[in-house]
């Protein structure tokens, strides 16, 4: 909202400088975005009125004139307007005089004439004027004085930024009311007084929509000049606060408007058949809006009607049809209250808006409206003429302003600062904020212009408002502070996050947002969960796997020309439950490009399956995994596994399907995996087992089998037969070819064997041996001879 600020110190004059308040309104949350001079700067310049105008003997269209400047001396300027003529009275520049863009003033000759100063328009004082010529002022303007003063150019022009819940501050009088709060000082409102009618006519007024219109007031005036010209002070007041002036009468309701803050229209009582209805639309009917805009209106429209047409949008628009033009005679004055749910969303799906709706979806005080069409009324009758008749007046459902109380005790523990009774009651009597104390707790009740409190937080806030923010002391916050558990059986998940890095991982966030194509492709998934109302086309659904935002964050770094990629994420995905939706962690990685950096002492060679898979196995340590051959719809058909941890599902691992590479654009393939986070932070209870002093002793059983048998086979049917004297069993060469038989491979295993308490022998090594033996032999493995 945009105001003057001599107009807002004709209510309230607080003894602050326009910075200090400027300040203080940003401070009591009424933010001010800019202040700016209503005219540039400039000086030298009186009313003068022009006393004689000849024309120039050497120029046609130029004009010597003697102008009255209030010094007893006419003097002589030469000038070229064409509005120029004997009686006007005009802006005039003397000599010294300095004009907006350091344009100096001196006497000078113009075509053999001498020119003792230059009379100004509008335009070259940098005020606004829609004479082309000389600014033209009024009769009674006082010869001699200062324009600035006399216009009231040492004007700042206030811009507030005001937030949603404060519709109250929507106007001059809802502004000065909240500057006399701070500051203590006097609030002098504009004087309203009735106006008596002096004829009787009047137009029935009926409120059908009760719960969308609260109260309706009309007025009929008769008999008015609806050509008459708008006062200049009106004119300046409205132009300063961003309104143009287009007649008299919408000039009149517009200056209600932001002086009161009431919405008002005037609809031309020649136009209107019978009485006022405010009513809900009904099928088939249209208006004409004042913004030439046509309105196809539905059934939650609120409408004021005649007895045969839509006359207005209530709250909304007017109707082309039947404004007030330069012609009209007689005039019906419109206040109503309508209640912000019967107009909030209008203007959105509309695509347009006015003041009026700005205003009414926000709130506007419902006990207003007689005092708008009264101050109106005289408006009209001092400007424009005309006779009034008597207000008429429907009242429906208002709003029901609740008691809220406030705890002295509460506003302390809230804002920190102990607040005496008495202080908080100063506090809410300078609000107009009716109460009561009792046992200290405050009983307010809300007055009808702050439809914003509601609960005891609302009035907390206004105290701590007028109070001052910076009356607040910011006090270091002061709580006790103990560590959480920390389960021994899981570990942080930041210890995860460093691990990572530490192997050359880097950690990416991307969005739970995704292309529907990611979850066709990465995951197999045709039913994702849509989203109603997506950010873009995009990312329309919710990602059930993390591979599609590393692959697109892997292809992004290619596009840059990176070498080489390690990526990971820590994140949530979003799944179809049995109860419901589910959102388990995940942590995933991405490594593509060669193994190590680029270097002297490495020959380069590309990040393959089994170096992500010793990655997967360092994230999961102390944790044993297993590997089974699985089928993925992200990854390559042979070159994929399911990681089980303790027998479970933990994730996957592989190298990206072809299919991906091509279709994304990738040079080649890179590896990923992807652990449920539950698994990746679980670990055993740590237990103390004693170092043995006994060298270990190491046996090697080099195994034949089939092609077809996996390690992991033979390590779990090692397992159950373990003599607790093995410690360790690895695998430590394969090998195929001379001395191995076709469709065979030999596999060599070192078992490691140590006691606590002696030195092993031949007699205890044996037995545990045979005993490995034993259990793969169900197999088919053989000692390799």
């Amino acid at each position: 909202m945009q105001f003057s600020e001599q107009w807002l110190r004709s209510w309230v004059n607080p003894a602050l400088t326009t910075d200090e308040l400027s300040h203080l309104l940003t401070m009591a949350g009424l933010e001010v975005e800019e202040t700016q001079a209503a005219a540039p700067a400039f000086s030298g310049v009186v009313i003068a009125e022009v006393k004689e105008c000849v024309k120039h003997e050497n120029a046609d269209r130029l004009r010597v004139t003697k102008v009255d400047v209030g010094s007893g001396e006419l003097v002589q300027i030469v000038c070229g307007a064409p509005n120029v003529a004997v009686g006007v009275r005009i802006p005039c520049a003397l000599p010294g005089a300095v004009l907006p863009g350091d344009f100096k003033i001196k006497p000078t000759k113009m075509r053999g004439v001498e020119s003792g100063g230059m009379l100004c328009s509008g335009k070259e004082l940098g005020v606004p004027d829609d004479v082309d010529g000389l600014m033209l002022l009024p009769d009674d303007a006082p010869i001699g004085q200062n324009i600035r003063e006399y216009l009231g150019l040492d004007d700042q022009l206030f811009t507030l930024k005001i937030t949603p819940n404060r519709a109250d501050s929507l106007s001059i009088r809802g502004i000065a009311r909240e500057v006399a709060a701070l500051t203590g000082a006097e609030l002098r409102p504009v004087a309203i007084e009735a106006v008596k009618p002096s004829i009787d006519d009047v137009r029935p007024v009926k409120i059908e929509a009760r719960e969308a219109c609260g109260r309706y007031l009309g007025r009929v005036v008769r008999g008015v000049n609806a050509a008459a010209a708008t006062p200049a002070w009106m004119r300046q007041r409205l132009e300063r606060s961003g309104l143009r002036s287009i007649s008299a009468i919408v000039d009149i309701t517009n200056y209600i408007l932001l002086e009161q803050g009431q919405p008002m229209h005037a609809f031309d009582l020649a136009k209107v058949e019978g009485g006022i209805a405010v009513r809900m639309a009904r099928a088939g009917e249209s208006l004409l809006c004042l913004n030439e805009k046509t309105v196809e209106l539905k059934p939650h429209h609120l409408v004021i009607a005649d007895d045969a047409k839509v006359l207005a949008m209530g709250g909304f628009m007017g109707g082309e049809h039947s404004g007030v033009t330069a012609a009209s005679q007689d005039i019906f004055l419109e206040s109503a209250f309508f209640a912000p749910a019967a107009i909030a969303g209008r203007a959105r799906e509309l695509g347009f808006g006015s003041d009026s709706s700005y205003r009414y979806e926000r709130g506007v005080d419902f006990q207003l409206q007689r005092e708008a069409i009264e101050c109106a009324t005289r408006l009209v009758l001092d400007i424009c003429g005309g006779a009034a008749g008597p207000v008429v007046e429907e009242v429906a459902e208002l709003p029901q302003r609740q008691e809220v109380k406030l705890r002295v005790a509460r506003v302390a523990k809230v804002l920190g600062v102990a607040l005496s009774a008495e202080q908080i009651a100063d506090i809410l009597s300078r609000l107009s904020l009716p109460h009561t104390l009792e046992n200290d707790v405050f009983t307010v009740q809300a007055p009808s212009f702050r439809f914003d409190i509601e609960i005891e937080e609302d009035l907390i806030e206004e105290v701590a408002r007028v109070y001052g923010y910076n009356s607040i002391p910011s006090d270091a916050p002061r709580s006790g502070m103990s560590m959480l558990k920390q389960p021994e059986e899981q570990r942080p998940v930041d210890q995860l996050r460093h691990l990572l890095a530490a192997r050359d991982y880097q950690e990416v966030v991307s969005y739970a947002f995704v292309d529907e194509r990611w979850e066709r492709d990465f995951a197999g998934n045709d039913k994702a969960i849509r989203l109603q109302n997506p950010i873009a086309s995009q990312m329309s659904v919710m990602r059930s796997t993390l591979i599609g935002g590393l692959v697109d964050t892997l292809a992004g770094n290619i596009n840059r020309k990176h070498p080489r990629v390690r990526l990971f994420e820590v994140a949530r995905v979003f799944l179809r439950g049995e109860q419901g939706f589910e959102q388990p962690e995940k942590v995933a990685g991405l490594a593509w490009g060669p193994r190590l950096a680029e270097q002297w002492a490495a020959k380069a060679e590309r990040v393959d399956f089994f170096d992500v898979k010793a990655d997967v196995e360092a994230l999961l340590h102390p944790l044993k995994a297993e590997y089974r051959k699985a089928a993925h719809p992200a990854f390559h058909p042979g070159r994929c596994a399911e990681v089980l941890v303790d027998g479970k599902l933990a994730g996957v691992i592989g190298e990206l399907h072809p299919q991906w590479v091509q279709a994304y654009d990738l040079p080649s393939a890179p590896v990923l995996f992807e652990l449920d986070l539950a698994c990746a932070i679980a670990r055993d209870r740590i237990k103390a087992k004693p170092v043995s002093k006994f060298q270990p002793v190491r046996r090697d059983l080099a195994l034949v089998v089939d092609e077809q048998v996996t390690v992991a086979q033979l390590m779990a049917a090692f397992a159950p037969k373990r003599a607790q004297i093995v410690t360790d069993i690895a695998l430590f060469d394969v090998y195929r070819g001379k001395g191995v038989a076709e469709g065979k491979k030999s596999l060599a295993f070192s078992v490691l064997m140590q006691d606590n308490s002696r030195t092993l022998t031949d007699e205890d090594v044996e037995p545990a041996l045979q005993a490995l033996l034993d259990a793969v032999s169900g197999l088919g493995a053989q000692l390799r001879v």
